[in-house]
């Protein structure tokens, strides 16, 4: 025991010495990832958390050349798993398997985006090193223990890529991280700037700048367009052909609107929009307006305008898509979507989905109807993109009175929504936040009773709410929509006034109240579930998500059950808990065990931590000649060693970076369940002879015990018997069956069974 010990307290020691490990990299070339970067979804990671994830992979794409594919064996991964807050090594590492953490309260979008920016190349926008020119850092206010985490990084080290310091970098730490009082760690030279560093909304334009210098992208991959109409070419648009009408470019229009949506609110008169004129002219009349041509590589498109309703009641816009089949053709028209009526005189959002695989333009036109019109029809801030559509929108108007008059503790409620699986959902909203947070907008999803409850799954199993208040930025690329996602776990609980212990998520018939709205429809609402922090105002008032005095939200409830299931087993690298089940089923009765079992059992796991410390001083020469960098958010509360918070966590992550010892140990396992078999019980029953052919093709099946000591044995070394070596010889051939499984070591026959197991280790 006491060498075990030693060993143990050498191992340690190897593994500590990662806290003294440089912080600074070199970020080269071999640093890069490729651009399709492979990725592993642990099945630590909690189902919320993944669909985060996938999220803010279809940002990434959105607004860069970056993508990211479920591993298949490439020699260098990011392995994203739940470990002890938000954290991520720095570019790549060309290590093999490289852990990113999200864990506990890290599943929104602004933290994801950040810790892969981490992954693929950068540290904090406070490490720069001009900071000092921007940021006072308050060295006295930081927690013990945590300096480290606001050292700058020299110009020798690392690059600006000439993008500007940013205070509304994704990568900024806020004002008060890691602080041990009330007052800040980090003051912003300019003062306005102070309530806004440490945003995690999403990337911003010089996150997005810089990673696309960095990764030379000239497009992003999912982007199609984006088109505000103020220059005069309407992004490469033209007039259809064989009409008797047109679509115009203007500043305003009779009739409405006045000014264009882009700048509304901002400068009246002088941005452009275009217009389809109904006042004059015959029932029928018709303009086409065609987009450019586009190539798609997804197979789904997501079309987003704002449309001006100024005409008759039954003017019309139809959206089509112009399908080419192929160079020859002059494309066929499929109708997609037909909008009439609706909302006049103010500009509104609509998304359209379209499913377009081949070369394709969209075509809006404008139809002329009967009634009278005092104006007609119009279009403003068009994007298309391969993305998904939100199912949902939610338009709070006159947001900027409710802003000024809405107590602390008051919500408002959406109107119900129904999903595409039948559920009915709600959302509610805090305006000025609740009373413990009144400077914080708080938001929480619903689910209510609807027309298909009785034909639904309760309690509702794994769907997943995106709640996303939207940055009305007229390119989507530049946008910061603000988000949070909420999933229903059927197997959540909780204890209602009476202490009666209900699911959180069933029909809300049983587990909710009875409301009325303000149309006097009545219906059941279920328990909300969501954050107090969704937005601060300070950072709700950084961007432009209150326009024209309206904020938007998309929202959706999607199935996603699908993020159940485990991404393939990770290639090689045996599961340890499978293992543990296998030696629970495995182990045989036996009335004693011999001093030689006990001692083969100590010295392999002597061996097995002896490996481990070796391993051990291996990584950390390994992480010292690479410089390795990890970069912590502030939810973390240690962040002294790069693989856990202690010497168990420390040994565990190593046995999972290097599968290879693990391997190793799996198959000493094996070979010692071979001789526990082979050997006979202290009390004269021996196994049955070893049969003429010594060697068979097949392994031997995994069977380990723990023996207890052998009451009859005395100190002093074991002598084989006759069955003992038939014991041996059987420990031989497993061996040499086993050679390809363990690499093709070659594993030679010694007279002591011993060396056997030390040679394999």
């Amino acid at each position: 025991m006491a060498y075990l010990q030693t060993v143990l307290i050498l191992s340690f020691c190897a593994t500590s010495l990662c806290l003294t490990q440089s912080k600074n990299a070199i970020l080269g070339e071999k640093y890069r990832w490729p651009t399709t970067v492979p990725y592993f979804l642990d099945k630590s990671l909690e189902i919320n958390a993944k669909g985060v994830i996938l999220k803010a992979f279809e940002q990434y794409r959105l607004k860069t050349c970056i993508d990211f594919k479920e591993w298949n064996g490439e020699p260098n991964y990011i392995s994203v798993y739940k470990g002890s807050g938000c954290h991520s090594s720095v570019g790549n590492r060309q290590v093999g398997k490289q852990e990113l953490s999200i864990g506990a309260n890290c599943d929104r979008l602004g933290t994801v985006e950040h810790e892969f920016l981490h992954a693929l190349g950068f540290w904090h926008e406070q490490s720069r090193y001009d900071r000092d020119d921007y940021v006072v850092i308050m060295w006295d206010q930081i927690e013990e223990g945590h300096a480290h985490n606001f050292e700058k990084h020299s110009d020798k080290v690392s690059t600006s890529l000439g993008v500007p310091y940013d205070y509304n970098s994704v990568l900024h730490y806020s004002k008060t991280s890691f602080n041990k009082d009330k007052e800040p760690t980090i003051v912003t030279k300019i003062p306005e700037f102070m309530d806004v560093i440490g945003q995690r909304m999403e990337f911003s334009d010089s996150d997005v700048l810089k990673l696309n210098r960095l990764y030379n992208c000239s497009a992003g991959l999912t982007f199609l367009d984006s088109c505000q109409f103020e220059q005069p070419n309407i992004c490469g648009m033209i007039q259809g052909e064989g009409v008797n009408a047109k679509w115009t470019r203007v500043q305003s229009a009779e009739g409405g609107p006045k000014t264009d949506f882009t700048v509304l609110g901002q400068c009246q008169g002088f941005g452009y929009f275009m217009h389809f004129s109904t006042l004059t002219g015959n029932h029928g009349d018709k303009a086409y307006l065609e987009s450019r041509l586009f190539y798609p590589t997804r197979g789904f498109q997501c079309l987003q305008f704002y449309h001006y309703n100024s005409g008759g009641d039954d003017d019309q816009l139809n959206i089509w898509v112009r399908v080419y089949t192929d160079e020859e053709s002059s494309g066929d028209l499929r109708l997609v979507e037909a909008i009439s009526g609706g909302p006049k005189n103010s500009w509104e959002l609509y998304h359209v989905s379209l499913q377009v695989s081949q070369k394709f333009r969209v075509v809006f036109e404008g139809v002329k109807g009967r009634h009278a019109s005092k104006g007609g029809l119009s279009l403003d801030d068009i994007n298309l993109s391969e993305t998904q559509c939100p199912h949902h929108t939610w338009r709070i108007r006159d947001f900027s009175s409710l802003l000024s008059t809405t107590p602390v503790g008051s919500k408002i409620f959406s109107p119900p929504f129904l999903s595409r699986e039948g559920y009915s959902f709600q959302v509610s909203l805090y305006i000025n936040g609740k009373t413990d947070s009144p400077d914080k907008m708080a938001i929480y999803f619903h689910l209510t009773s609807g027309p298909n409850d009785e034909h639904l799954k309760w309690p509702c199993p794994w769907q997943q709410a995106s709640l996303e208040m939207m940055d009305q930025t007229p390119d989507i690329q530049k946008r910061m929509n603000n988000q949070r996602m909420v999933t229903t776990d059927p197997k959540k609980t909780s204890t209602d006034s009476a202490g009666n212990v209900e699911y959180y998520w069933d029909d809300p018939r049983k587990v909710g109240s009875q409301v009325t709205d303000s149309d006097g429809n009545s219906y059941y609402r279920g328990p909300g579930y969501g954050t107090t922090n969704f937005i601060t105002h300070e950072h709700f008032k950084s961007r432009s998500f209150i326009k024209g005095n309206d904020v938007i939200f998309l929202l959706s409830l999607e199935d996603a059950t699908g993020l159940l299931k485990q991404q393939l087993a990770e290639f090689g690298i045996p599961d340890i808990r499978d293992l543990k089940q296998a030696n629970d089923d495995s182990v045989t009765a036996s009335n004693g065990s011999s001093t030689a079992t006990l001692a083969i059992s100590v010295f392999v796991s002597a061996a097995m931590f002896m490996a481990v410390a070796l391993g051990a001083l291996y990584y950390v020469q390994r992480v010292r000649k690479r410089q390795m960098e990890r970069e912590a958010e502030p939810e973390r509360t240690d962040a002294s060693c790069y693989f856990g918070d202690n010497v168990l966590a420390v040994l565990f992550g190593l046995l999972r970076f290097k599968s290879k010892v693990v391997l190793q140990m799996y198959h000493v396992m094996k070979i010692f369940a071979v001789f526990k078999r082979s050997r006979g019980t202290e009390d004269g029953n021996t196994h049955s002879t070893a049969s003429s052919s010594r060697c068979s093709s097949s392994a031997p099946s995994l069977s380990v015990a723990h023996p207890a000591p052998d009451k009859h044995q005395k100190s002093g070394h074991h002598r084989m018997t006759g069955s003992h070596h038939q014991g041996y010889w059987e420990q031989l051939c497993a061996i040499s069956n086993m050679r390809r499984e363990v690499g093709g070591a070659k594993v030679h026959r010694k007279e002591n069974q011993y060396k056997h197991v030390a040679q394999l280790i």
